[in-house]
Order: C-alpha cells, then sequence, then structure tokens
C-alpha cells in the first residue's frame, strides 16, 4: 500500500489542473487576508477629518456623547477614562466611515476565517473529482488496474491520497491565514480577549479536517459517477437546490439538516438558526408567562456538524467503493 500511495501521490503532483487547484488554495485566501487588513485599516487623522466633515451634525455628536455615558455599548468599557472621549469619537466616527477595526473574533465567526475556509473546501472538492476524473475521461484507469488488479487497493490509496493532500493544505493555508490575521492585530495594538488564539488554532485544526472531507468526498463521487462535469453538477444542485428543496418541503423544523448549515458548524464550532416550530402557542402570541422558554434560537455544534458531514461522506465512500470494485472499467 505504501508503494501505491507514493505512485498516487506523484501522480497528483504532475497534474497540472490539480497544480493549479493548489495554487489558488493559497493565492485567493491570501487575497481574503490582504482585503481584511485593508478594510479595517485605522482611520488617520486626514481621514477622521474627512468623515467628520462628511458626517458630521447634531447626531453625531449626540452618539460620541452617548458612547461616553454608556461605553460598555460600543465595547468599550475596558478603556481608561482619560482616553475614553478619543476612543468614542474614532469609535462612531469609523463607523459612520464605515471601515471598523479589526475583529478577530468577528472573522472566526462569520469573517474572513470563514472566507478562508468557504474557498478551501471548494477548491478541495475540485481538487478530488479533477485529479480522479481525468483517469476515467482519458480511460487510464484501465491501464493503471493492469499493475494493480486489487481495486480494493487501488480505491484506497487514491482516496488516502486526495485526503492527506486536501488537509495538509488546509491546515497550512488556513493556520497561515490565522497567524497574519493575529500580527495584523498585535502590529496595530488591538485586544485580542482571552482564548481567541487558541479558538482561532482549533478553527483551523476543523478547516483542515473539512476540507479533507470535501477533497474525499469529491473523489468518491467521481469514482462513482465516473465524471467530473457530473460530479459538479451534484456538488451544485445539493449546495444551491439541495437546501432550498429541504426547507421548502420541511420548513423551519427541517434547517437542522440543511448541508451548508452543518458544514459551517463543523468549521467554526457552532451555528445558530431561528425555529419556533417548538414553542408553545402562547409565545407565538404573545401572551407568554414569564418563566415560559420562548426562545426560538437553535443551536448546531461541531460534534454534530462533523457527525453530519461524516455519516455523508462514509454512505458515499462505501457506495463508490462497492461500485467501483464491482462494475467494468471500460
Amino acid at each position: 500500500m505504501g508503494a501505491l500511495l507514493k505512485v498516487e501521490l506523484t501522480r497528483l503532483r504532475w497534474r497540472r489542473a490539480v497544480v493549479l487547484l493548489l495554487a489558488a488554495a493559497v493565492l485567493v485566501p491570501a487575497v481574503v487576508v490582504g482585503a481584511t487588513a485593508w478594510g479595517t485599516r485605522p482611520l488617520s487623522e486626514a481621514d477622521l477629518a474627512s468623515a467628520e466633515a462628511d458626517y458630521g451634525g447634531r447626531f453625531l455628536r449626540q452618539e460620541v456623547r452617548s458612547c461616553g455615558r454608556t461605553p460598555e455599548l460600543y465595547g468599550l468599557d475596558d478603556v481608561a477614562a482619560a482616553e475614553l472621549p478619543e476612543a468614542c469619537r474614532l469609535e462612531v466616527v469609523s463607523s459612520y466611515a464605515g471601515r471598523s477595526p479589526l475583529d478577530l473574533s468577528e472573522s472566526l465567526e462569520g469573517g474572513a476565517m470563514v472566507v478562508v475556509a468557504s474557498v478551501l473546501v471548494l477548491l478541495m472538492v475540485m481538487l478530488g473529482t479533477t485529479f480522479v476524473g481525468h483517469d476515467w475521461n482519458t480511460g487510464s484507469m484501465s491501464n493503471q488496474l493492469l499493475f494493480e488488479a486489487r481495486r480494493g487497493r487501488v480505491w484506497a490509496a487514491k482516496a488516502l491520497a486526495v485526503g492527506a493532500v486536501g488537509l495538509l493544505v488546509a491546515l497550512l493555508v488556513s493556520l497561515a491565514c490565522w497567524l497574519a490575521l493575529m500580527a495584523i492585530a498585535s502590529s496595530r495594538d488591538l485586544s485580542t480577549g482571552d482564548g481567541v488564539l487558541l479558538d482561532g488554532l482549533e478553527q483551523c485544526l476543523r478547516t483542515g479536517l473539512v476540507a479533507a472531507g470535501a477533497a474525499f468526498g469529491g473523489y468518491a463521487l467521481t469514482m462513482l459517477l465516473r465524471s467530473t462535469v457530473a460530479t459538479l453538477g451534484v456538488v451544485f444542485a445539493l449546495t444551491v437546490l439541495g437546501g432550498t428543496l429541504i426547507g421548502v418541503l420541511g420548513g423551519q423544523e427541517t434547517q437542522r439538516w440543511q448541508p451548508q448549515l452543518n458544514v459551517l458548524a463543523a468549521v467554526t464550532n457552532e451555528v445558530t438558526y431561528y425555529d419556533d416550530s417548538g414553542l408553545e402557542p402562547a409565545c407565538l402570541t404573545g401572551m407568554a408567562r414569564p418563566r415560559l422558554d420562548c426562545d426560538a434560537t437553535q443551536r448546531i455544534g461541531a460534534v454534530q456538524g462533523g457527525s453530519y458531514v461524516g455519516v455523508v461522506l462514509l454512505a458515499l465512500g462505501a457506495a463508490s467503493v462497492v461500485s467501483f470494485r464491482r462494475r467494468d472499467v471500460p
């Protein structure tokens, strides 16, 4: 198996389409981080003066004074009293100018790191399907089986190759992006908060695992359908139409099974959604007693989302390997 795995890794490395996808997996996240750094750059005095001239007025001054009275509502409760007026001015004017400071927690929950993870997952799906789709399109799969007739070993070696590359690339790229954001925040003297560094590292690991699963899923589906185009079509249908169909047929209570929400939960550790189908009628009519729980917010954790993804990949892999072992290879 070791020799066969080395052969598949070599074939993967020399596939030009794969090399382009790997290059995109580095360049696109770098652009995302660069755009985030540029979009959250601190306002200079000239920028502040220009924003105040454009948006200044009674309402802006009132909001600055309101910030001084209740700084905790603006996230400035830890700022010293002597520095609070300038901090409030900067916070309020920045919000008016549409340029907020870099927030690492926000980057993890729905900002740059989520965009990076989405890009990596998508590219790894394409990597898995492109790698093996070429073998089916050119008819080289039958030639490979002449040298190794045990189809199960061939299938496993290819799966290990794409999964390992997907894990390594996604882990390293997401880790580099996170450390770059940490360095940017540090250079701007921004508070990172307790545990944010560890949260980011854990999310990088989850991103790597989900991306490896995406590469494996793209590979397994292509081995089942024997066509890159068909695989991409199925992925597009599931991504765009699958969630919509689930929502239309089942309503709010089926949101728990939306593919996008579960993948996002597996990456970010938790996703919330709104579902009032299980609430008491009094909650919906506004006649609820004070002690009645009327919170319609539902949560999907990383374990739940990862289990969802894992079951889907397991079923897909089983169908793929059975099909490969039993069907004729042209």
